[in-house]
């Protein structure tokens, strides 16, 4: 089992000393956020590079020392970039001109190595601010798939929270360490990656009605719910995200039966681009859709009951067979093969490996 890094929250200096030393605390000596450092000043080795094309496609690589990048229009040698500041624009051996700019978190987490689906950038947004993830919040997770939602938490959540993320399965939680680290130049101190199931082991590492916020991202999130009921404080959010409609009505259904939430809300978020030329202005032709529902609901103080809107009566039991209509099967998820884990786990060791010697370097 890979070892998790260690559950570390960073408060902030004592209030105390920082009276008696002023000048401890003035802005230039204060430490920086994980994984600030990497995102400013000039292009190192290490770092992830965006190259973008004047037809517009784009190619990421990792800078090395003497490397070079390789197509069938010519070659473009990494000591072209190293040390020169992002944003500039440079010639391979043919002529051929390409636009250098570090990934935005939107692009690293679709260009990063993964061994499961990633919770698309359109939908963390919405999670982060749905939710209302704060910075110090404490938060946990469930479905860390390669870690693409869990960068978005950390970054909310800052130094000064904490999120415990739990996966099931040993190889996307290694894929998902990788991508991490690779994000924040090493292991980010406000994060814990617990190695099980939620519903079985988050009682043993977090007391009841400690946690601020949870988010599911998995086939069944019904099943978790009497532990994230237990573990959240009277006002925390659940959130879920889920793929399809009958996920979503059996979550929902399960909310109202708990008794312990308010009314549920659902929601999807569509993004539409637009072609702006001139006075050409229209729709993009292709644009993100459909890629999951998110449901949330709040928790009541023990002992409240629910306030909804009555509504007339509908079916809410389940058959057996409606029960069949939610494995990973019968939702269309393919399954990922052991090569395809191995070398999605091996891309992001190595990444966070680059990553993480330039990070001791700065």
């Amino acid at each position: 089992m890979t070892p998790s890094p260690e559950n570390t929250t960073h408060p902030a200096d004592d209030p105390e000393a920082a009276r008696k030393a002023p000048d401890a605390q003035a802005p230039d000596a204060a430490a920086e956020p994980v994984g600030a450092a990497r995102r400013r000043g000039p292009l190192r080795p290490g770092e992830r590079v965006q190259l973008t094309d004047e037809r517009g496609r784009m190619s990421t690589i990792t800078l090395v020392e003497d490397g070079q990048f390789h197509t069938h229009r010519g070659v473009l040698h990494h000591e072209q970039l190293i040390g020169r500041p992002e944003g500039i624009v440079v010639e391979n051996s043919a002529g051929f001109r390409y636009q250098a700019l570090r990934p935005l978190l939107k692009d690293f987490v679709l260009s990063m190595p993964r061994g499961a689906a990633v919770v698309y950038p359109k939908d963390a947004g919405q999670i982060i601010t749905m939710a209302d993830i704060f910075p110090g919040a404490r938060v946990i997770e469930a479905g860390v798939g390669s870690g693409a939602l869990s960068i978005s938490l950390l970054r909310a959540v800052g130094e000064s929270g904490h999120l415990r993320s739990f996966e099931r399965r040993e190889e996307f939680a290694e894929i998902a360490r990788g991508n991490v680290e690779t994000m924040f130049g090493g292991p980010h101190p406000a994060w814990e990656l617990t190695l099980g199931d939620l519903a079985e082991a988050l009682g043993e590492h977090e007391e009841p009605g400690t946690v601020d916020r949870a988010v599911l991202d998995m086939l069944a999130p019904w099943e978790c719910l009497d532990a994230v009921a237990t573990a959240l404080t009277p006002g925390g959010v659940l959130i879920c995200y889920v793929a399809t409609v009958t996920q979503l009505s059996r979550t929902a259904e399960a909310m109202r039966a708990d008794g312990r939430f308010t009314e549920p809300e659902s929601f999807e978020t569509m993004v539409r681009g637009w072609h702006v030329e001139g006075l050409a202005v229209r729709p993009d032709h292709r644009m993100v859709a459909h890629t999951g529902f998110l449901i949330s609901a709040r928790r009541l103080a023990d002992g409240e009951q629910r306030l909804a809107p009555k509504r007339r009566a509908s079916k809410t039991d389940y058959t057996a067979e409606d029960l069949e209509a939610w494995t990973p099967q019968a939702l269309g998820e393919r399954a990922v093969s052991d090569r395809k884990l191995r070398r999605a786990a091996r891309d992001a060791r190595s990444l966070a490996r680059h990553a993480a010697g330039q990070a001791e370097e700065d």
